[in-house]
This record gives C-alpha cells, sequence and structure tokens, in this order.
C-alpha cells in the first residue's frame, strides 16, 4: 500500500520520527518529493556489509579510490537535499569527475550497487544515475534471484549482462578490478565476486 500525505505539519513530524529512531538513513528526496525507504532486512544488510568488505579490500586497501556504503548522491550542489538518491554502496575512484561536498557528493559514483527489497524503487533511479554520471551500477535482485550489470552508453544506463540460475553468466565489471556471478546454494543463490587478478575470490 502507498500513502500520499498532504498535511506538512504531519509530514515533518513523521520525518522527525524517522530520523530519532534512526529508519532515515535510506530515505531519498525526489525532485522535491521526499521518499521513505523499505527498511533492509537482516539479507540485505549481509549482502551489503559483504560487497562493502570486498570493495573495500580490493579499491580502497589498494589505494585505487574511496568506498562509501549509505551516501548521499545528488546532481545539485545549491539545496541538493531537495533532490539525492542515497546507493546501498557507492565507489568513487581516484580521478572521479564527482566532487565531495563533506555533506554529499556532487555526481554519481563511477560504480554502484543497489539490491533491490520488497516495494523499492531501485530501478526507477536509472535515469537520476545516468544523468550524475553513474558508469557502473550492479543490481542484485531478489525475487526472483538475478545480477544485472548496467554500463553507461550514450547518457544511459544500459543492460551489459545478467547473471541467474539459468544461466550463472560473470559479469566482468569495467569499473572495478571484480567479476560478478550468481551461482546456486542452499538457504540461499551465493554471490561470488573475483578479483582481476584470478587469485582472490570472496562469496556473498
Amino acid at each position: 500500500m502507498k500513502m500520499l500525505i498532504n498535511d506538512p505539519e504531519l509530514t515533518r513530524r513523521l520525518i522527525r520520527q524517522r530520523r530519532v529512531r534512526g529508519l532515515d538513513r535510506k530515505d531519498e528526496v525526489w525532485e522535491g518529493v521526499y521518499v521513505m525507504a523499505p527498511s533492509p532486512n537482516t539479507e540485505h544488510e549481509e549482502f551489503i556489509g559483504k560487497i562493502t568488505t570486498v570493495l573495500t579490500v580490493s579499491i580502497t586497501f589498494s589505494a585505487l579510490g574511496k568506498v562509501l556504503p549509505g551516501v548521499g548522491v545528488s546532481d545539485r550542489d545549491e539545496g541538493w537535499t531537495k533532490n539525492y538518491r542515497v546507493p546501498d554502496n557507492s565507489v568513487f575512484l581516484k580521478g572521479t569527475t564527482a566532487i565531495n561536498k563533506g555533506t554529499h557528493w556532487l555526481g554519481g559514483p563511477d560504480f554502484a550497487v543497489e539490491v533491490i527489497s520488497p516495494g523499492d524503487r531501485s530501478r526507477k533511479k536509472f535515469k537520476f544515475y545516468a544523468r550524475v554520471g553513474v558508469k557502473e551500477l550492479l543490481l542484485v535482485d531478489r525475487k526472483p534471484w538475478a545480477l544485472e550489470l548496467y554500463q553507461l552508453q550514450d547518457g544511459v544506463l544500459t543492460l551489459a549482462g545478467k547473471s541467474d540460475l539459468v544461466d550463472p553468466a560473470v559479469l566482468s565489471s569495467q569499473v572495478v578490478p571484480l567479476s560478478f556471478q550468481l551461482v546456486a546454494g542452499e538457504p540461499r543463490p551465493t554471490l561470488l565476486m573475483t578479483h582481476s587478478d584470478g587469485i582472490q575470490r570472496w562469496s556473498a
């Protein structure tokens, strides 16, 4: 069920309550409209934690850039709180065109990750991500299970490859030194991440 609230005082009170309870860390604002994201479940948090660890080892510890889970990304400097998104994970490589404004990043990460939760709007963020210059986006869908790798081409995030249980293809990033593959497992499929050195390998 979706709810539209036109009462300004009720809106402010609800937002304040979410902030006090720490429920707003994934909330976003889309062109002035406050979007309350569904709270991530344990599986979602586990995925992001492991992906963050792998990216940190591959990017941060290799001095290739910064790995920032849950950081705000906007297309504007002034008034950025009127339009921003919060990817589950963001990688800003050295030499990135995005600018760290302290409160947020002006411009998109070079590599972003979104793990889909029931009722979220991850796929509807694609146009925004393309506009701010996200070069690559890894989408983790859990119903049905699939990995989708999108790459920026002519201003559009275009599907470069898909890995699912029917076709567990290996998706090689052109931005970070990693490839991604969905493989069968119990009690759920496993995300296999392999470093381009061919030696380091991790699963989530």
